[in-house]
């Protein structure tokens, strides 16, 4: 049989779904974050390269490690096409001021890898912290997790239990999460420019999408925020993730960022008295072992 023809593509969702049009230059945006990084670079520890999943060969950078810290896995967006560990590292300053350890991830892009599969090592990722962080001096009983727009999404699929259980993690091994402008269901996006890359059926859209699977609550704080000056989609998809995720009992923090885009809100993260660091911070701090 034939597979169903595609969705047809929707001018109106594309102008909602395009972050980078959102804002006056992408440019100076991704440039900012670059500088933050390069900063961050200079002013943590880093271990650069640590290799999380032979399998693909991706790495990650862990900023800030030293006996005893917490640590929390960073993931980037850029639509899962775009993006790498060494640009945001912006994610690290802040967390690591307050004693956190950050590690930041590489995972292989669209179209070369299928969002599956992206899933995957990032799943790999957690597993990888959860057996080795120690080696570090890290404190690994739980793994905390945070990421932005595509890395929103990623993030928000360490919540499901099931790859958890087949790894072998003790339940509760996840600690806090941390979504920013996540993409939580992916059936808009079939109707998208996105999906010429992602190639996703609908129920490639279903199974991926961490709206459709969310785990019973854990006690752990999932703190979720979205720029005021994002467009009407990304608000709407955090707000209804933020519904789903307190109708199944879950811990769920929202984190007002009104005068922020897309972009720029990721780069609060580098400030120690922000209020995604001070959410964070205090989600982490509240977890018991």
């Amino acid at each position: 049989m034939n597979p169903p023809p595609a969705p047809e593509l929707d001018p109106q969702l594309d102008r909602d779904y395009d972050a980078r049009g959102s804002v006056a230059s992408f440019e100076d945006e991704y440039a900012a974050l670059v500088a933050l990084s390069e900063a961050a670079r200079r002013d943590i520890p880093v271990l650069r390269d640590l290799v999380f999943d032979p399998a693909s060969g991706m790495a990650l950078d862990l900023y800030g490690a030293a006996p005893g810290r917490p640590v929390m896995l960073w993931i980037h967006g850029g639509y899962w096409r775009a993006g790498n560990k060494a640009d945001n590292g912006f994610a690290a300053p802040g967390l690591a001021a307050h004693g956190v350890a950050v590690a930041v991830m590489d995972y292989s892009l669209s179209p070369d890898a299928p969002l599956a599969e992206i899933v995957r090592q990032v799943r790999q990722a957690v597993i990888w912290l959860a057996q080795n962080g120690a080696a570090q001096g890290l404190d690994t009983r739980r793994i905390h997790v945070g990421g932005s727009s595509a890395g929103g999404h990623l993030a928000a699929m360490t919540l499901p239990t099931g790859w958890q259980t087949e790894a072998g993690l003790e339940a509760g091994r996840l600690g806090a999460v941390l979504a920013l402008s996540g993409l939580y269901d992916l059936e808009p996006l079939l109707r998208t420019k996105v999906n010429g890359w992602l190639g996703l059926t609908a129920e490639d859209a279903r199974e991926l999408s961490p709206i459709h699977h969310l785990p019973a609550a854990s006690g752990a704080p999932i703190v979720l925020s979205v720029g005021g000056q994002e467009t009407g989609a990304f608000r709407d998809q955090t707000a209804r993730f933020e519904a789903a995720l307190a109708a199944a009992g879950h811990d769920v923090r929202p984190v007002a960022m009104p005068g922020h885009n897309h972009f720029d809100i990721t780069g609060t993260l580098a400030d120690p008295d922000g209020a995604l660091t001070r959410a964070m911070v205090a989600a982490i701090r509240e977890i018991k072992p």
